[in-house]
């Protein structure tokens, strides 16, 4: 049996940025990263929107704060440094209606609070930056921008294999045996041991943690979101970012226009229960993932919450008419002939047995590891600072 002294499981961006650091903080260690996948960031990093987000929704003085902020200008950096495709440009949040002016100025005042460079859009100063949106009144937050997160990923794992760590595709660890002195990982292409583990398996990170005999104390609930692309004869409508005003009971940013690194604009996401924890069509299904979410209390109580909520989302989901009125409370030129369907992404979001959304970053330490147990967006942006995080807590060994 292949012997590590550390183990990283999952090459999406969270485990590949934490493989980046680990292998600069201990080059005197073995480092293996297994992913079950062909290729890296195959799931929720291949699959999201490409901003590189400034940090602005999240409470003051969390992780997603704290490290989407630095992140941003992290992120920044190492595109120049290995110049990758990248463009800071931008990013307008707007009101539509009234009763969304106090939710815009509640938004500015946590942007200041989180010390970033905001301003205070009219109606008529949001057309300076985006001619074609209708509004009451926004925001401009200058530090947004985009990028292509695959290529940031490969270029990741291009550092980690030159410093000397493995990574091995096609592996994916089916058990997790436990002991006092490490772990035994038993993958479909045979098994390894590995005196730390560091779980960044996204999707499948609660049961990955079960494996290792930690219980999370929530479960992931699959959340797919589902994009339209507009023609790239009406490409001219979107010059950069348009956001809604969120709602801030609801873990989404709501429907919006994002334009991508290579010129494409997306519009979206709707974000529905996914029925297949790595479901991508509205006819994935998969019985276990289905039944483990309809058997799940917090799902329920979610729900219970949430129901309104989510009925939009479901009849957004089917009809591409509703999506459309979203996207027109926005930019009302938008018709239904202007856009295409486009691939969905499906987001890790861990919720806990109360019904509560795990709203912030979350690493749990357990017997030689650490468990991500909820990484979602904007952990992409934020993925340089999540690794560095996750490397500073591995202890010498």
């Amino acid at each position: 049996m292949a012997s590590y002294d550390i183990t990283i499981i999952g090459g999406g961006i969270v485990g590949l940025a934490t493989g980046l650091f680990i292998s600069r903080r201990f080059p005197q260690y073995k480092l293996l990263i297994l992913e079950k996948e062909a290729d890296p960031a195959h799931h929720q990093t291949g699959h999201n929107s490409g901003v590189i987000h400034s940090g602005i929704y999240y409470k003051p003085g969390s992780f997603k704060a704290q490290f989407t902020k630095a992140g941003n200008q992290s992120m920044v950096e190492f595109c120049q440094e290995h110049a990758l495709p990248y463009e800071v440009c931008g990013k307008v949040i707007v009101a539509t209606k009234p009763e969304e002016l106090p939710l815009l100025e509640n938004l500015f005042n946590r942007g200041q609070a989180n010390g970033l460079k905001v301003k205070k859009l009219s109606a008529e100063q949001v057309k300076e930056y985006e001619p074609h949106v209708q509004c009451l009144g926004g925001i401009h937050v200058s530090t947004s921008g985009i990028v292509n997160y695959k290529l940031v990923c490969q270029k990741y794992a291009e550092l980690i294999q030159a410093q000397g760590g493995e990574i091995k595709f096609n592996h994916r660890v089916d058990g997790i045996a436990t002991q006092a002195n490490g772990h035994n990982l038993i993958t479909n292409q045979g098994n390894f041991f590995s005196r730390f583990l560091i779980n960044c398996g996204g999707l499948q990170s609660d049961r990955l943690a079960k494996m290792a005999g930690i219980n999370p104390d929530a479960k992931i609930v699959p959340c797919r979101g589902e994009y339209y692309e507009l023609k790239p004869e009406k490409r001219y409508l979107v010059k950069g970012l348009i956001y809604p005003v969120p709602n801030p009971a609801f873990p989404f940013l709501g429907v919006h226009f994002t334009r991508m690194i290579d010129g494409s604009i997306h519009a979206g996401p709707n974000a529905v229960l996914s029925l297949k924890r790595e479901g991508y069509r509205k006819t994935d299904f998969d019985w276990g993932d289905f039944t483990e979410v309809m058997a799940y209390a917090g799902f329920w109580k979610l729900v219970g919450k949430h129901w309104q909520e989510g009925l939009q989302e479901i009849i957004r989901s089917f009809s591409k008419a509703a999506f459309v009125r979203s996207l027109q409370e926005l930019i009302p030129e938008v018709t239904a002939d202007d856009i295409l369907p486009n691939p969905a992404g499906v987001r890790a979001q861990a919720l806990k047995n109360d019904g509560a959304l795990v709203e912030d970053f979350l690493i749990v330490p357990g017997p030689n590891s650490l468990q991500v147990l909820n990484a979602p967006s904007p952990a992409a942006t934020a993925s340089l600072e999540i690794g560095r995080a996750i490397a500073a807590q591995v202890p010498t060994l």
